[in-house]
């Protein structure tokens, strides 16, 4: 397994982990009221769950079992690979925490955008790897 495709996997784990504890802290202040505050972490868990775990998980995934139609180990630009993990995590942590915080309105949407340059740039690495079939 490649060491991008690893740091994918171990960082979607962490984000699930992260998920499911806030979905509990939530659920708990709704049976046993601890603090209001804490149904504010909705946006932030959203973020985690979906955006941070699972596109987190199907790149991973993705750079490790793209197919190669070159000889010998190559899986493409691993530059872009690792600019579209940068770019993903910056982002889900910008638009999360930005809208959980408070942030101007710019913030989250300046983390969407960041998302956004990761999907351009998983594309941009993946593409080369894809043929169609039959070719």
């Amino acid at each position: 397994m490649l060491r991008l495709s690893g740091w994918c996997a171990r960082t979607a784990l962490l984000y699930l982990g992260a998920g499911f504890l806030l979905g509990a802290l939530m659920l708990f202040q709704k049976g046993v009221p601890i603090d209001p505050a804490l149904l504010r972490l909705l946006p932030l868990h959203i973020e985690v769950a979906l955006v941070g775990w699972t596109m987190q998980l199907a790149m991973g995934i993705a750079f490790w079992i793209l197919p190669r139609f070159s000889r010998g180990p190559s899986h493409g630009n691993l530059m872009l690979g690792w600019l579209a993990y940068i770019l993903l995590n910056v982002g889900v942590l910008s638009a999360g925490l930005g809208q959980w915080l408070g942030a101007p309105p710019i913030i989250p949407l300046l983390g969407r955008v960041i998302e956004m340059l990761a999907a351009v740039s998983f594309i941009l690495h993946a593409w080369p790897r894809i043929k169609p079939i039959g070719t």
